[in-house]
């Protein structure tokens, strides 16, 4: 990609936003994943009907044309192609995951893999923390949000 286009919050929590929308539609379903300031890393598992050319044609088209349409960004937003590895069976699943979530310490943009905004283990923490008190305050009669 070359620029650093998701170092900018905004595009970062746009793609996010593509992707949570992507997995709403049933696209895919998103394993893992990882936002670094010029690329990113996706764990994905298609079903049959689905190609991972495919679902990277709708990872990258939606983002570009969403970038330029709410953000008003020009120009080419993707390098050509991607790389795929073909996960087999549970062992290289969790090394996937596991060179996911080292990226960012790798890269030098934080000291733990928990202090990294864009990436799944935060999202999936803070879903659950909002969820968490959302029922702590349902179980003590409070609705949520007061």
């Amino acid at each position: 990609m070359g620029r650093s286009l998701f170092q900018v919050d905004r595009n970062a929590e746009l793609l996010i936003d593509v992707l949570r929308t992507l997995v709403a539609e049933k696209a895919f379903r998103l394993d893992d994943f990882v936002i670094m300031p010029d690329h990113l890393h996706l764990l994905v598992t298609i079903d049959e009907g689905m190609t991972i050319e495919k679902a990277m044609q709708l990872v990258k088209g939606r983002f570009s044309y969403r970038l330029s349409r709410e953000l008003g960004s020009k120009g080419e937003v993707w390098q050509r192609g991607f790389s795929e590895v073909q996960v087999m069976d549970r062992d290289s699943f969790l090394k996937h995951r596991a060179y996911i979530a080292a990226s960012p310490i790798k890269a030098g943009l934080v000291r733990d893999d928990e202090d990294y905004r864009y990436c799944f283990r935060t999202l999936a923490d803070k879903k659950a923390a909002a969820k968490a008190a959302a029922e702590q305050q349902t179980a003590q009669g409070l609705k949520p949000g007061d």
